[in-house]
C-alpha cells in the first residue's frame, strides 16, 4: 500500500514536469507575440496625429483694444494714466505711416564752402530765397526750397535754368507719425461702454479699434 501511494506520487510529480515543459514554448511563443503586438501599437500610435486641438499663437494672440490716433504724445499719455489708475494695464505706442513725398530743389556743392557762399550770396541778391546746406552728402550745397507737390519743384528748377543755375530735385519721403494706446486683452474687460464714451468725450478725436497685439509693432 505504502509502495503504491510513493507510485501515485512520483507519477503526479513527473505528469507535473512533463505539463510544465510543454506549456514553456507557448508561454514563451505568447511573450514574442505580445512584444510584437505591442511595437505594433507604438508605432500606429508614433504615427497618428492627435485629434487634441492645438492652441495656436494666433489663438493666445485674442486681440488688443487700440485707442488713439492722434498727433500729440500728450494725449495718448494722459489716456494711458487715466486707465493705469483704474488699474487697466496699457502702454503708449507710436506708428510712423508713409504720408507721401517732398520734393527738395537744390544746388549741387561746388569745389569748396568759400564757392557755395559765394553762389548763396548771388542768389539772396535776386531775392531767391536759399540756404547753405550744413550736413549730409549735400554739405556746402545750396537747399532752394522743399515742396510738396512735384510739378511746383520742377517749376522753380525750370525758373533757375534760366539764369544758368542747374538745380536738381530730390525725393523725400515724408511720414506721419501718430500716438496709440495699447490695452492687453486681458484687461479689456475693465474698459467698459461707460468709460469709453467718458474717454471719447474728453478726446472728441479718439479713434478705437480691435486688432491683434502685434498689429503695431514698430512702436516704443
Amino acid at each position: 500500500m505504502r509502495w503504491l501511494l510513493m507510485l501515485l506520487v512520483v507519477l503526479n510529480l513527473l505528469f507535473y514536469l512533463y505539463s510544465l515543459n510543454q506549456r514553456s514554448p507557448l508561454v514563451e511563443g505568447e511573450v514574442k507575440t505580445a512584444r510584437a503586438s505591442s511595437g505594433a501599437d507604438l508605432k500606429l500610435l508614433s504615427e497618428t496625429k492627435s485629434l487634441a486641438p492645438r492652441v495656436s499663437s494666433n489663438d493666445e494672440d485674442a486681440g488688443c483694444l487700440f485707442l488713439g490716433g492722434f498727433d500729440q504724445e500728450s494725449m495718448a499719455l494722459a489716456i494711458e494714466q487715466r486707465l493705469l489708475s483704474r488699474d487697466i494695464d496699457s502702454r503708449v505706442k507710436s506708428v510712423d505711416e508713409a504720408a507721401g513725398i517732398d520734393y527738395w530743389v537744390y544746388l549741387p556743392p561746388l569745389v569748396s564752402r568759400q564757392a557755395s557762399l559765394r553762389q548763396l550770396r548771388e542768389l539772396q541778391s535776386r531775392n531767391i530765397d536759399s540756404y547753405i546746406i550744413t550736413v549730409g552728402d549735400l554739405s556746402n550745397g545750396i537747399s532752394l526750397g522743399i515742396f510738396s507737390r512735384k510739378d511746383s519743384a520742377e517749376s522753380v528748377v525750370s525758373r533757375l535754368q534760366g539764369i544758368d543755375y542747374a538745380a536738381s530735385i530730390r525725393e523725400l519721403p515724408r511720414t506721419h507719425r501718430s500716438y496709440w494706446v495699447q490695452v492687453a486683452g486681458a484687461r479689456q474687460h475693465l474698459l467698459g461702454e461707460p468709460l469709453l464714451r467718458d474717454l471719447m468725450r474728453d478726446f472728441p478725436e479718439l479713434e478705437h479699434q480691435q486688432m491683434p497685439c502685434s498689429s503695431i509693432a514698430n512702436l516704443e
